[in-house]
């Protein structure tokens, strides 16, 4: 079976010789189609919560982010997730810089500092660094567990598990200044499942476990807002007029669906009865307008996006790949069942997007770029170094341009 991307025969593609490369292949095939389902779905059902109030506004935005993110997943793909691994300590850098400067060079957001503001012509784009966060991280700790397989459980040493709790605790910690509490439970939530595949010692779970036990008891007897959130989550009928304002019209969207919903573009609680239904809540216009069965599509979505992202990671060649693709598989299933404990009212609320749906450019980009990564490591386990056929096929179609011929002849010479 020979790539159906390549044009140039650079080098002859490796056969599918084994059962596991084809169900790999077929897995990535599965993942795209699903992908591509919910990304039409989100951009569908935003296009019916946000029309009535804000015209397409953000439907054209999402478009244009969406398209963003296709480019970055199949830049993701081509680059390869082996390379993007082994330039993970400088994406943490980068992406550590980038939580600092929204810290403490941007105003505030709704009670935190995560973003930032990028002018573009005719698109003002908010950047929020803590969704980029979630690939360097999975990329970083996925490729240090790997090499470091035999030694990383050692406490002490230049290989041990104190630089990786160090190097990726320091990320962690820059989306907490940011106040960003959800993501930064999301990522760490990533990291901790990438180091126990990777046969992390138990007893290191302590640390993490009691900064959590910490967090309650910060929560409980110190915040009183984010203890009303609890309070709130338990009881949101009698706080409908204030906290609970939120979720329990997301309730009641769910309640007034019933089986097969109002119809799509009919939602009443969307005429500025629920707040961010576009964003973290659009799910439950959802659940207005398609009813119990529309919500019961979304659930199977995902479901068959988790099934398939697995399916890639098992079966890759590499130690690397397994414990990659299960991480970001990870981070974007979790993510979805946050965002559908919250809008059902089975979780405090908290704002964590639907991934592939929700309304958000850093979300859907980082979302669709971990798609490219899963798509390399499907790739890569039926056609091993297929990367390398692509890039000079690439660089073979850009010889015409002087300043790149330019480029090629001084490599050559050095």
């Amino acid at each position: 079976m020979r790539s159906i991307f390549l044009n140039d025969e650079p080098a002859a593609p490796v056969e599918l010789d084994t059962r596991e490369s084809a169900a790999s292949v077929n897995a990535m095939h599965g993942l795209l189609l699903v992908v591509t389902l919910i990304v039409v779905f989100g951009l569908t059902m935003l296009y019916s919560a946000s029309y009535n109030t804000d015209g397409l506004k953000y439907f054209r935005n999402q478009i244009i982010w969406a398209a963003m993110g296709g480019l970055g997943g199949a830049a993701a793909f081509v680059i390869g997730y082996r390379k993007l691994a082994s330039w993970s300590l400088f994406l943490m850098g980068g992406v550590f810089l980038l939580l600092l400067i929204a810290a403490f060079c941007f105003p505030e957001i709704n009670g935190a500092n995560r973003w930032i503001k990028i002018r573009l012509p005719g698109l003002v784009m908010t950047l929020q660094p803590s969704e980029f966060a979630k690939i360097a991280v999975a990329l970083f700790v996925a490729k240090y567990c790997s090499e470091n397989i035999r030694t990383f459980n050692n406490f002490l040493g230049r290989r041990g598990v104190l630089p990786l709790v160090g190097i990726a605790g320091a990320v962690i910690c820059g989306i907490l200044i940011g106040r960003d509490f959800g993501t930064t439970a999301l990522v760490l939530t990533v990291a901790v499942a990438i180091s126990v595949m990777a046969g992390l010692r138990w007893y290191y779970l302590a640390i993490p476990g009691t900064l959590v036990v910490l967090a309650g008891l910060y929560v409980v007897f110190f915040d009183a807002n984010r203890l009303g959130r609890v309070t709130t989550f338990l009881r949101p009928e009698e706080m409908r007029e204030g906290g609970g304002y939120q979720l329990w019209n997301s309730l009641l969207a769910f309640g007034s669906g019933g089986w097969t919903g109002v119809g799509f573009m009919e939602s009443r609680l969307k005429q500025k009865y629920l707040p961010e239904q576009h964003t973290d809540f659009i799910l439950s216009i959802v659940g207005e307008e398609l009813g119990l069965i529309g919500m019961l599509g979304v659930l199977a979505l995902y479901t068959f996006f988790t099934w398939y992202g697995l399916r890639i990671s098992m079966n890759s060649r590499s130690r690397l790949g397994m414990l990659l693709g299960c991480g970001l598989t990870l981070g974007i299933t979790v993510q979805a069942a946050i965002n559908i404990a919250v809008v059902t009212g089975s979780a405090p609320t908290k704002g964590m997007p639907a991934a592939f749906i929700s309304y958000g450019g850093s979300n859907i980009m980082a979302s669709l770029i971990a798609v490219g990564i899963l798509a390399s490591i499907a790739f890569d386990n039926a056609y091993p170094n297929y990367n390398m056929q692509y890039q000079n096929s690439i660089r073979a179609k850009l010889s015409f341009l002087p300043w790149f011929r330019q480029y090629r002849k001084r490599k050559e010479e050095l």
